[in-house]
């Protein structure tokens, strides 16, 4: 069966992505899973594995224009404790959380390196 193994996003400086990635990851429960000198891979009890990476061309690391790793945790509670941890972590605003339509609650978010992620849950 075909599906999504990992989402990968890049980092210039791999230690600073694990402390940020370890604390953010632990509000939902997220714990790391593979481990290289070049990369750090999470997971979270099943579904696809998150990591971050150095690039393997030796280029620095650049953001997706476009790009996000859009991220379900379960409540609309867990959405806005995962945005104010990003942000005390040192992350960026991207939209604050909040009903989307009738999509659900969403809030979006980038990581240290400039990496946009969204932490949401449909319906809520």
């Amino acid at each position: 069966m075909a599906g999504i193994g990992y989402l990968m996003v890049g980092t210039n400086d791999l230690e600073r992505a694990r402390g940020f990635y370890d604390a953010l990851f632990a509000v939902v429960d997220g714990k790391r899973g593979f481990s290289s000198p070049t990369s750090q891979g999470y997971s979270f009890g099943g579904g696809p594995m998150f990591s971050v990476t150095l690039p393997r061309n030796g280029e620095p690391a650049t953001i997706g224009n476009g790009s996000m790793v859009a991220l379900n945790v379960g409540n609309k509670e867990k959405v806005a404790e995962m945005h104010a941890k990003a942000l005390e972590l040192g992350g960026t605003c991207e939209g604050p959380p909040g009903p989307r339509g009738s999509f659900g609650t969403f809030a979006y978010f980038r990581d240290l390196d400039g990496n946009k992620l969204a932490a949401f849950v449909m319906g809520q």
